[in-house]
């Protein structure tokens, strides 16, 4: 090795140390940047690739976490590391089947291991609950609807209950302040009431369109909120700094309402009975959590197990099913939580045509919708995640173009100000939940509009303490195993 090839490897050395400590601060973004000068530097040492593999799956860029943590297994086969940190990818993704072959090879790699044993059996046990529920599924191929079996006006409230009531049919706004009074003490609504709510939400959205057009009368106020993912007393923190929804303060929350924060429910159950209360000021869009696959990974299955009962895991499944894909506000800001497509000259019409009373696909429209992001390269490119596409500045220019619109909001990434703004100034990301899952450090924000103009006034916010229930309480063991 000559003097140049020795002062490099000194070099990435010092830039892989550099990144650890970013790591440790919980600065994943710049910890990747740090990693990738030492890769440049020295390409052929693994710990480089499985470190930044890591700091991808800190980021959920799962994709790129299978690249690199596969990079790594390339350059040594035996390299237990590289399989550990791609079966962890693998498995945040919900592909368990091959999580378990990396995991299979992580113990033959290391048997007396006893790390590596115990995430071989939770990883084993995760794929065969799969192959049951499969095995179940297939001898019920007719669609049935869990809704339409449930009548909540049956359900009798017991005399000792003493929690939010709703009297007869109809949600009414002291109700929804004595039930929020409620969650705060964390004391959990009457079964009664939450089928109540679900119920009538399902009707609404049900009744909408895939993409719904937003009308906000002359110096009428709009507000979007980006994730949300279960942290309810931010929630309550956005209602305190920008006013309760009502019929002169709509809002639009753009998916991802659950997962990973561990009151999912008490937002979700929020969202719904304003939703039932105000019709036309609470919208709400469908985001990639929205979803059985990612529930059953991320804790809002586990959640809604054991504050209610197994029916609402089935039910909410169903429910946001029926939330719209899209919204666009007079005409000009198109709003959706991922992001835009794998081909130019898609139009809205093919967007309003699109089915999504289902579970999302792995491709197609529906898809990219839920689960695609900005880059700041022109063009397209692979996902990060692993699901979806990436696109450029040219790609959201020219669908705004083609579709006679302004500007594109999306939510669907943790951001440190809580926002974004890409694309020369044509797309706005807008994240909500500040301090994710009680570690990144980030502010949220949210977007006010004022017709006509529609220009948009962004507002910044810090996390508020919440009681002592950690992000991912409710996760599967298997996952909590990686964090």
């Amino acid at each position: 090795m000559d003097d140049s090839s020795k002062l490099d490897v000194q070099k990435a050395e010092e830039l892989k140390l550099r990144a650890n400590d970013a790591f440790k601060a919980n600065k994943f973004a710049q910890a990747i940047d740090l990693y990738t000068q030492s890769i440049e530097l020295n390409s052929s040492n693994v710990v480089y690739w499985a470190n930044r593999a890591f700091a991808h799956t800190k980021l959920e860029e799962y994709g790129s976490a299978v690249q690199d943590a596969t990079k790594a297994i390339e350059i040594d086969p035996k390299y237990s590391k590289g399989y550990y940190r791609r079966g962890a990818a693998y498995l945040a993704m919900g592909k368990f089947k091959e999580a378990l072959k990396d995991f299979q090879q992580v113990k033959r790699i290391c048997p007396s291991d006893p790390d590596a044993t115990r995430k071989l059996k939770e990883c084993e046990k995760a794929v065969q609950k799969i192959r049951f529920e499969e095995a179940i599924s297939a001898g019920h191929t007719e669609t049935r609807s869990i809704a339409d079996s449930i009548d909540y006006h049956t359900i009798e409230v017991e005399s000792q209950y003493s929690g939010a009531r709703i009297e007869g049919d109809a949600i009414t706004l002291d109700f929804i302040k004595q039930m929020l009074d409620d969650f705060k003490r964390q004391k959990c609504i009457h079964k009664r009431y939450a089928f109540q709510m679900v119920l009538q939400a399902r009707d609404l959205l049900r009744s909408m369109p895939t993409l719904v057009d937003v009308n906000v009368p002359n110096r009428g106020n709009f507000t979007v909120c980006g994730d949300v993912h279960g942290q309810f007393f931010d929630l309550l923190n956005i209602f305190e700094l920008n006013g309760l929804p009502s019929e002169e303060n709509p809002y639009l929350f753009n998916g991802d309402f659950v997962d990973r924060g561990s009151f999912s429910l008490e937002v979700i159950l929020t969202l719904f009975a304003f939703k039932c209360l105000y019709p036309r000021a609470m919208y709400l869009a469908r985001g990639n959590h929205e979803s059985k696959s990612m529930n059953k990974i991320y804790g809002f299955e586990g959640e809604v197990k054991s504050k209610l009962s197994d029916i609402f895991v089935e039910l909410f499944a169903e429910v946001f099913c029926c939330l719209p894909l899209a919204h666009v506000i007079n005409n000009k800001v198109f709003v959706v939580h991922g992001g835009l497509f794998s081909v130019d000259g898609v139009k809205l019409s093919d967007i309003r045509a699109i089915d999504r009373f289902r579970e999302p696909p792995e491709e197609g429209l529906m898809c990219e919708i839920l689960w695609s992001d900005p880059q700041p390269q022109l063009g397209r490119g692979p996902s990060k995640r692993g699901v979806g596409l990436s696109f450029g500045a040219d790609v959201t220019k020219r669908f705004l173009q083609e579709n006679n619109l302004k500007l594109v909001v999306r939510s669907h990434e943790v951001k440190d100000e809580g926002y974004e703004i890409e694309h020369d100034g044509k797309l706005i990301t807008v994240f909500s939940a500040p301090n994710y899952c009680d570690q990144m450090g980030n502010k949220g924000a949210f977007i006010r509009f004022t017709a006509p103009e529609l220009k948009p006034d962004i507002v910044t916010f810090s996390a508020v303490p919440h009681p002592n229930v950690k992000a991912m309480a409710y996760a599967n063991n298997f996952l909590r195993l990686f964090q």
